[in-house]
């Protein structure tokens, strides 16, 4: 938890969002907080305390639940102060289990929730969910787990063919993300991006994340 309040104080300087990354060892080979020792059982008392993470007051936290059980974990996320939950359409058992966990999500506090799906996911997999989905979030590396993955060329068509089949709906990229690629993402249809090696990497992480930010804005504007 310090570590968490520590990063968090660092990107609050110049954010108002941040995503984290939840690994549970088997969905995604690395292992995360809060998977990690006792910390599960932390997050469970200040989930029930009523506590809420580092931070929850100035920051809009978003979780990425790259985990074979979401449910549970995304409910006591959205109670500590998550406001977005996105767990992989991967592990779901059909529509059921998405509403079932949405449903969970919200009543627990998260304003909004997603879907997530890997590069070498058929598309066709959010569609029995996609209605219910306030974002969809396409992963643009092949390897989860670590930052610093490469960027896959071949999420293009995919932001494509969802954005023209679902125009209104909030198209999410995760997984190297950078300069050099963001307008093209824009143009795409995305609208969202998760971001991580291309800013806490960065000399300036607060200068990388505003030029990030004007060149989407931008393209963006150029779109309309």
């Amino acid at each position: 938890m310090a570590e968490l309040s520590r990063r968090s104080r660092i990107f609050e300087g110049f954010s108002d969002q941040v995503q984290l990354d939840i690994d549970d060892g088997m969905f995604a080979p690395e292992l995360s907080w809060p998977y990690l020792g006792e910390q599960w059982k932390e997050l469970e008392g200040m989930a029930i305390g009523g506590q809420q993470l580092p931070c929850a007051d100035t920051l809009r936290y978003e979780v990425h639940l790259m985990v074979d059980e979401p449910l549970r974990i995304g409910e006591l996320l959205a109670r500590a102060g998550c406001r977005r939950i996105i767990g992989h359409v991967e592990v779901f058992d059909g529509a059921a289990s998405v509403t079932e966990a949405f449903a969970a999500w919200k009543a627990a506090g998260a304003g909004e929730v997603g879907l997530a799906v890997l590069i070498d996911t058929p598309l066709s997999q959010l569609e029995p969910a996609i209605g219910k989905c306030d974002v969809a979030q396409l992963m643009s590396i092949a390897k989860l787990g670590a930052q610093g993955a490469p960027f896959e060329p071949r999420i293009f068509p995919r932001i494509e063919e969802l954005h023209a089949k679902y125009p209104d709906l909030t198209i999410a990229i995760d997984g190297g993300v950078s300069a050099t690629n963001i307008a093209d993402l824009v143009r795409a249809g995305a609208r969202r991006f998760g971001i991580g090696s291309a800013i806490s990497k960065a000399p300036d992480p607060k200068a990388a994340y505003e030029d990030l930010k004007a060149i989407a804005i931008r393209q963006l504007a150029d779109a309309i």
